[in-house]
């Protein structure tokens, strides 16, 4: 009782602490005259993916990598078809040219490179991401922080001139980022201590865990991220943050927990990064079905539904 009572209270702070970090980090860019677009794949993104961050280096720390794995292909599965699924219920989105070319490719070949570097003998039964393949992951990290480094000086960019931004001081954006970042670590540290002993007392495996409850736990802040970023029009942050965090959470966290540690990973598990290329792939299919870039409710709608029946399949294999 005790591990389950942390477990929720760690998730809780994860999700507090995250949107904390993503709100003060978004008003300091705001300051900066960052664009939407922009912010959604770096600051928002970065912020909304360190609940990942934090369990996977946690984990890789405790040496139990199943959850940092599990973790980062079910937040990434649960960003595209239960965020972004619940996000077109409320309104259709109209992608950009650029985004739909240049962005959700980056996290389609992220995904790939993942079941690749998982499956580099079909002799075993257990996959892993060595010292090796985290550091090439962070290598494509670094060359995508290039490109936004190039989308920021594209002068065609739409600046935001945010006045709540302005009267804020920097002293207490920094503050208040501080907290966040430790609310986040505290979060992350009782998510792991308490998905290992239930695991153990429920004799199912850490893996089903993390790629369920952990993963959707987690993503919670993209979602409400995502759902401000609706309410306010800011269409680009939304879709930002969602496919700027799922290359966060494979080049970046997954990069970074396995130059701690090499990240074992159950063959029989592929199928779950193998869904995550598929769900990617989907996104590409739908904005050229009917109206060209534009994704709408009915998509949102396949989504949801796919989502449930991944979660069903996960348990049932549990």
């Amino acid at each position: 009782m005790l591990e389950f009572i942390l477990l929720v209270i760690g998730l809780v702070l994860l999700v507090k602490g995250a949107d904390v970090f993503v709100d003060k980090s978004s008003l300091l860019a705001r300051k900066l005259g960052v664009s939407s677009l922009v912010i959604g794949l770096t600051i928002v993104a970065f912020g909304t993916s360190l609940p990942e961050l934090v369990v996977s280096v946690v984990s890789a720390w405790k040496k139990t990598t199943d959850i940092a794995i599990g973790n980062i292909v079910g937040a990434n599965i649960a960003n595209i078809l239960l965020i972004l699924g619940i996000v077109l219920m409320m309104t259709p989105l109209t992608l950009k040219k650029a985004t739909i070319w240049r962005e959700i490719p980056i996290s389609f070949f992220a995904a790939l490179f993942l079941l690749i570097a998982v499956n580099k003998t079909f002799f075993d039964n257990q996959g892993n991401i060595t010292r090796i393949e985290g550091i090439i992951m962070l290598s494509f990290f670094v060359l995508f922080i290039y490109h936004i480094r190039m989308l920021i000086k594209d002068k065609k960019t739409k600046y935001i001139n945010d006045k709540k931004a302005q009267n804020i001081t920097h002293i207490e954006l920094y503050g208040k980022i501080i907290l966040g970042l430790i609310a986040l670590y505290l979060g992350g540290q009782w998510v792991v201590n308490g998905v290992v002993a239930i695991a153990q007392q429920l004799g199912v495996s850490q893996f089903l865990i993390s790629s369920t409850i952990v993963a959707v736990g987690t993503t919670l802040p993209e979602l409400f991220t995502a759902i401000a970023a609706i309410r306010k029009k800011e269409f680009d942050l939304a879709i930002g943050n969602i496919i700027g965090s799922n290359i966060f959470n494979i080049l970046f966290i997954l990069g970074i927990t396995s130059v701690i540690t090499s990240i074992s990973h159950p063959i029989s598990a592929n199928f779950n990064i193998i869904f995550l290329i598929f769900t990617t792939l989907l996104i590409f299919l739908f904005l050229f079905i009917g109206e060209k870039y534009k994704l709408k409710k009915w998509h949102g709608l396949v989504f949801l539904f796919l989502y449930g029946i991944y979660l069903a399949y996960l348990i049932l294999r549990g």
